[in-house]
């Protein structure tokens, strides 16, 4: 298990684990240190390869060697007690194959999933979406620029360039090729979209079709990395505090 996911503060008695996907080229730190602010909740950051103490590992090729990956190790644990998701971009893409393939194969559902950063993977506004894997490295690093979230300094050194851009580039070739349909099962827990005001336009309603449960959209001031700010993260982290420790109380 350490090899697929990173745990800062291990929590027996948590209400709750919180399972977070990391954003396309992303490693797991971001939100393993969600673990030590959350004292109430159990913080499992997934680790993919070809980053951190993976990274002589080969990049995965698509959705699916990341969900059964992800599912192997950490099914016996999603069984202990109520588990909720969060990913943020390509990590809500990943969040969802991950809930609807434990719904329809293992019966098993997240008490809360919550998005971030990006449109339904069945919506026209994804699917219409320019593909950004198959860009020149020069091309991809002017986007890059101008979503935001990578400062300029780094995105100007090619040794640093060197290390971040395949596995940024081999993510986004996963979620470019990842199709689905709205599904026919849907899930039954709340869902709460997060996302940046000044970030491209994201179409958020779509995610409503992934569950029966109650949809909330919380817009915060930011672009595309609009969670790396300080208080941007406190709303999002008190939110989800919130709203796991009362979903406890139901799940008893």
């Amino acid at each position: 298990m350490d090899k697929v996911i990173n745990c800062f503060s291990k929590r027996p008695d948590a209400v709750a684990r919180l399972i977070c996907f990391p954003w396309a080229g992303g490693g797991s730190i971001h939100y393993a240190r969600w673990g030590k602010i959350l004292t109430s909740i159990e913080v499992l950051a997934v680790k993919l390869p070809g980053r951190e103490a993976r990274a002589k590992e080969p990049f995965f090729q698509s959705m699916e060697q990341i969900v059964d990956e992800v599912i192997n190790v950490l099914l016996p644990v999603l069984k202990e007690k109520p588990f909720a998701l969060f990913g943020h971009s390509f990590g809500a893409m990943t969040s969802f194959a991950i809930a609807d393939t434990l719904k329809r194969v293992h019966k098993l559902e997240p008490i809360h999933i919550f998005l971030s950063g990006a449109s339904a993977p069945y919506s026209e506004m994804r699917i219409q979406a320019p593909k950004r894997s198959d860009l020149s490295d020069e091309e991809f690093l002017q986007w890059m620029t101008r979503i935001g979230g990578t400062p300029p300094e780094l995105l100007a050194n090619p040794e640093v360039v060197k290390l971040f851009l395949p596995a940024l580039k081999a993510d986004l070739h996963v979620v470019e090729n990842y199709g689905c349909d709205r599904p026919e099962s849907p899930l039954s827990c709340p869902v709460t979209c997060f996302d940046g005001k000044q970030d491209m336009p994201h179409d958020l309603q779509a995610w409503k079709d992934i569950s029966s449960g109650d949809f909330t959209v919380q817009m915060l001031p930011g672009a595309h990395f609009y969670l790396k700010d300080a208080a941007n993260e406190k709303v999002i982290l008190d939110y989800i505090t919130k709203y796991l420790e009362m979903a406890e109380i139901d799940y008893l």
